[in-house]
C-alpha cells in the first residue's frame, strides 16, 4: 500500500489501482505461472465495488439525491471485503472459549515443500491443518503429558511477516482435556503441554502418510522427511483473547490491506 500526503489530505493508492496500472504487464510476464485461484482474485479485485459488479441505487426521501452502491466481489483475497466477517468469526469463537488456560501452538511446513503445496493448494492446505490438529490431540492424550482429549482451534496462515509464501498453522489448544470416559477434566501439568520435538516428529509422520496416500504418483525429496520440522508450543501468558484476536486478524483477510491510518502513524 502506498500512501502520500498532499497538504492536509491523504491519498491512498489501493491494490486495485496497482493492478490497473501494472496488471497487464504482470500477466504478460507471469500469467502462465499463476494458479487459477490467483487469476480469479486478480479479476475480482479489479471489479470489486465497480459498475462491473452491478449494484443498487438509493434515493433520499427528502432531496431526491441518488447514491450508487456497487456490489463487493466477496473474494477472500480482496482487501476491501470481509471485515465484518472477521468480527463475526471472532465473536463466535469467543463464545466457544472454555474457562481453562490455553496454549498457543504453531506448526510450520518446511520451505522445501512450499512449491509443491502452492501447486496443490486445495488438497495440501486441508491436510496440513488436519495433520497439525490431529498430532496435538494424539500427543496430548499421552499420560506423559495432559492425558486427556484437548480442544483445538486451528487456523492456516500462508504468509510471513515479510509477506513471503510461508505456510504455518496457528492452534489455540486447551491446557488439558477430558478423560477417556468424558467425565473428568485433566489439567496440563506444571505449565507444560507437550514436548516440541515429539510434537514436530509426530506432525511430520502424520502429514507424510496423508500426502503419500493422496499423491501416490508424486515423489518428494526424501531428506525433507528426515530433517527436524518446527513445532512450537507456549502458554498464552499474554491472555487467551489476545492470541485469539491475533489469529482473527488473518481470518477473511489478505496480507496487504487498506490501513491508511496505521501507515500515517508510522510515517
Amino acid at each position: 500500500m502506498i500512501v502520500s500526503k498532499e497538504g492536509a489530505s491523504t491519498t491512498v493508492i489501493e491494490v486495485a489501482d496497482v493492478f490497473r496500472r501494472y496488471g497487464t504487464e504482470y500477466l504478460q510476464k507471469f500469467g502462465e505461472k499463476m494458479p487459477p485461484s490467483h487469476r480469479r482474485a486478480f479479476k475480482n479485485i479489479l471489479r470489486c465495488r465497480t459498475p462491473a459488479m452491478g449494484g443498487h441505487v438509493f434515493e433520499c426521501n427528502h432531496c431526491g439525491r441518488l447514491q450508487y452502491s456497487y456490489h463487493s466481489c466477496r473474494n477472500r483475497s480482496c482487501p476491501k471485503c470481509h471485515k465484518s466477517n472477521t468480527q463475526a468469526w471472532l465473536q463466535e469463537r469467543e463464545k466457544e472459549l472454555l474457562p481453562v488456560p490455553y496454549y498457543h501452538v504453531i506448526f510450520t511446513l518446511p520451505h522445501e515443500l512450499r512449491a509443491f503445496a502452492r501447486l496443490h493448494q486445495q488438497e495440501v492446505y486441508g491436510l496440513l491443518i488436519k495433520s497439525a490438529a490431529d498430532s496435538i490431540i494424539k500427543l496430548a492424550s499421552d499420560p506423559h503429558y495432559a492425558g486427556g482429549q484437548v480442544v483445538v482451534m486451528a487456523v492456516l496462515h500462508t504468509w510471513g511477516s515479510n509477506l513471503s509464501y510461508h505456510l504455518h498453522v496457528h492452534c489455540l489448544v486447551t491446557g488439558g482435556g477430558l478423560s477417556s470416559d468424558g467425565r473428568t477434566w485433566i489439567s496440563a501439568r506444571d505449565n507444560f503441554l507437550v514436548h516440541f520435538k515429539a510434537l514436530s516428529r509426530l506432525f511430520r509422520k502424520i502429514f507424510r502418510k496423508r500426502i503419500e496416500r493422496r499423491f501416490k504418483d508424486i515423489r518428494l525429496p526424501r531428506y525433507v522427511w528426515q530433517k527436524e520440522w518446527v513445532a512450537h508450543s507456549k502458554s498464552t501468558v499474554q491472555g487467551t483473547r489476545t492470541v485469539l484476536n491475533y489469529i482473527a486478524r488473518y481470518i477473511h483477510r489478505v496480507a496487504i490491506t487498506k490501513q491508511s491510518n496505521h501507515l500515517d502513524r508510522q510515517r
